[in-house]
């Protein structure tokens, strides 16, 4: 079974995603060989909402990855592709760059690297220095000129969406959500994309892997090029590990009377905690992990199960912040 989301009365959406970041950076090494293979089996079984953009890995690895394999045969046709744009190295750093100028440059060069005109073009962070009204104007003339289909934001406020929903008809949002990070439903933003019709992308929908269990301790994530041992993300830290990590626990119990993984259970549940609105993208490098995270779609939670699981979440919650000092000024209030 496949789980869809209607975007209109004649297009409709896988409500499970690929977030290919972690071929490219972040979790440790990845073979580009192998991570072809992985991509080239996500085709196979139909796991084809695929999420990459333009700063992930060094001079745009990741859209030019993904767009090897989608140059193969006749794969472009069977996947549906999400960029994004407004994030830069710079020395050594993220920064954000929301200009018209910048993200005219950004969608000529994220097509070449694809091969073609992604589906779904998002802008990455806020830029605080440029109004996102130029942004996304920016963004509908793209779409206007057959350079994208769709358009959006990531990692935004409730009002800055409306204030960019009165620009252009926006259609999706990227925002972290999962049972490890559920602030988008306090902060209104679930609520103003219910109000203007604009579905969610869910990135780290596992809590960068913190879900699946398979890091059983701090020690786990010490690993070179991983940056959940580096600090980015103070809800691994040691001081909190053994904290945060009773929420896992409680998770794995009840996945276990499910009869699936807890990182099935933890993706179903952001599948259907809010009907149809939420599109879990989550990521993985490896073949086994990717057709377990894809049987997620197979896994039903009844009114009791979602009860369940709201309740082990309040009672466990989670300690640290989102992000460490650098990804978090990237952050939009």
């Amino acid at each position: 079974m496949v789980r869809t989301v209607q975007l209109s009365t004649s297009v409709s959406i896988p409500q499970l995603g690929y977030g290919a970041m972690g071929l490219s950076q972040g979790y440790g090494k990845a073979d580009d060989d192998t991570s072809r293979e992985t991509l080239r089996h996500a085709i196979k079984i139909g796991y084809n909402l695929w999420n990459t953009a333009t700063v992930y890995g060094p001079d745009q690895h990741n859209e030019k990855l993904l767009g090897s394999v989608l140059r193969e045969g006749d794969n472009r046709s069977k996947v549906i592709v999400t960029t994004k744009w407004g994030v830069k190295w710079d020395n050594g750093d993220l920064v954000t760059d929301g200009s018209p100028e910048f993200a005219r440059q950004c969608i000529d060069q994220s097509i070449e690297n694809l091969g073609s005109a992604p589906d779904m073009w998002l802008l990455h962070r806020i830029d605080k220095k440029v109004p996102v009204e130029e942004s996304v104007k920016a963004m509908e003339e793209a779409r206007q000129a057959g350079k994208c289909k769709y358009i959006g934001l990531s990692a935004m406020s409730a009002n800055t969406l409306r204030r960019a929903a009165k620009v252009a008809k926006i259609d999706f949002v990227e925002m972290e959500f999962s049972p490890f990070e559920t602030g988008i439903e306090d902060s209104g933003v679930i609520d103003a994309c219910k109000e203007l019709g604009v579905k969610i992308f869910a990135y780290s929908p596992l809590g960068h892997g913190f879900l699946t269990g398979r890091f059983r301790s701090f020690e786990d994530v010490l690993k070179d090029g991983d940056m959940r041992g580096s600090g980015a993300f103070p809800r691994f830290n040691k001081e909190v590990w053994d904290h945060n990590f009773k929420l896992v626990e409680a998770l794995e119990k009840i996945a276990e009377k499910k009869g699936c993984k807890a990182s099935q259970l933890a993706l179903a549940w952001a599948m259907q905690v809010h009907g149809n609105l939420i599109i879990p993208i989550p990521g993985t490098k490896s073949i086994k992990y990717l057709e377990e995270n894809f049987a997620a779609n197979d896994v039903v939670l009844s009114q009791a199960e979602m009860d369940e699981i709201r309740k082990v979440i309040k009672e466990n919650p989670i300690k640290g912040a989102q992000y460490g000092e650098k990804f978090q000024a990237l952050m939009d209030e």
